[in-house]
């Protein structure tokens, strides 16, 4: 009692604590090049693409470690495997865009190598802080999963039974907001010292900075031109046009290089209307959890 009355804000719950840790951080988010370029429309297929196995080695680090970790007290009551886990949804979509040997193809800049690296280190030496890392990520990607879904389906012409969409397919989540709220619950329970706690807000804030740096430094590979360290054919026409701040309206549509193959032409005959969607999606799954989905 008598810490707390030295903290007086660390009696808040966790969930509460964490969006008001993050606030800071959203706001370098948002004033990031590439963040500014998203608002701008000015996103490619092949910035999709990048973005997509960035987030598979992300996840594949992070489920590897909660895996190692699902009975560890720490960690245990926000264990929603079949609810959340998105590893192997990511391996759908990349097989769909990239083709069979998408394992062989996709690069992973050093930014996300590092983001991998604090994710094993975390699950190794400190399993509690993996609580800040899962609800970054999986609270803020529910929050725009479904929307996100339905408005690709449309723009893109994709397969109602969800191809290259399985990342924001929730298949086990019935209801978001009520599991959402479930999700908060059981992590605001997990016991924790007031040491413990605020080594979790900075780490929360800490993910935020890793996602911050993976998407700079897409941004920059795409700048310069590469995907895997090999050069990238341009696109023939890219037309764009600012996306206001609400994002009710989705960009020109343009044309696809004469280079890219037929299979992502049809799959996305719109390259534009995917810098719209993939603008969205940095919004829910990076920017959003600092405000909106906690």
């Amino acid at each position: 009692t008598s810490v707390l009355l030295l903290f007086p804000s660390m009696s808040k719950d966790l969930s509460e604590l964490m969006k008001e840790a993050t606030k800071e951080v959203h706001e370098q988010a948002e004033n990031t090049l590439f963040m500014s370029n998203f608002q701008k429309g000015q996103v490619s297929l092949h910035e999709f693409k990048l973005v997509t196995a960035s987030l598979y080695f992300v996840y594949s680090a992070l489920e590897e470690e909660i895996e190692h970790n699902k009975d560890n007290p720490v960690f245990a009551p926000v264990y929603f495997p079949a609810e959340l886990h998105r590893k192997a949804a990511l391996e759908k979509d990349l097989k769909y865009f990239y083709g069979s040997n998408w394992r062989e193809e996709i690069p992973c800049p050093e930014a996300t190598q590092k983001y991998v690296e604090r994710l094993h280190y975390v699950g190794k030496n400190h399993p509690e802080l993996l609580v800040a890392h899962a609800y970054t990520r999986y609270l803020g990607d529910l929050s725009g999963g479904q929307v996100l879904k339905k408005i690709a389906q449309k723009a893109l012409q994709l397969p109602s039974t969800g191809e290259g969409l399985a990342f924001f397919t929730f298949d086990g989540v019935s209801n978001a907001t009520k599991f959402k709220q479930l999700y908060r619950s059981r992590m605001n329970a997990i016991e924790m010292d007031l040491t413990t706690k605020k080594r979790v807000l900075e780490e929360a804030k800490k993910a935020f900075l890793l996602n911050i740096q993976v998407f700079e430094a897409l941004q920059e590979m795409v700048s310069k031109g590469q995907e895997n360290g090999h050069p990238v054919q341009p696109k023939a026409e890219i037309r764009t046009r600012s996306i206001n701040k609400s994002y009710e309206h989705g960009p020109i549509p343009g044309k696809e290089s004469e280079k890219t193959n037929r299979r992502q032409t049809d799959v996305m005959p719109n390259t534009p209307m995917v810098r719209w969607i993939l603008a969205l999606s940095f919004l829910a799954m990076t920017v959003a959890v600092g405000l909106f989905a906690m």
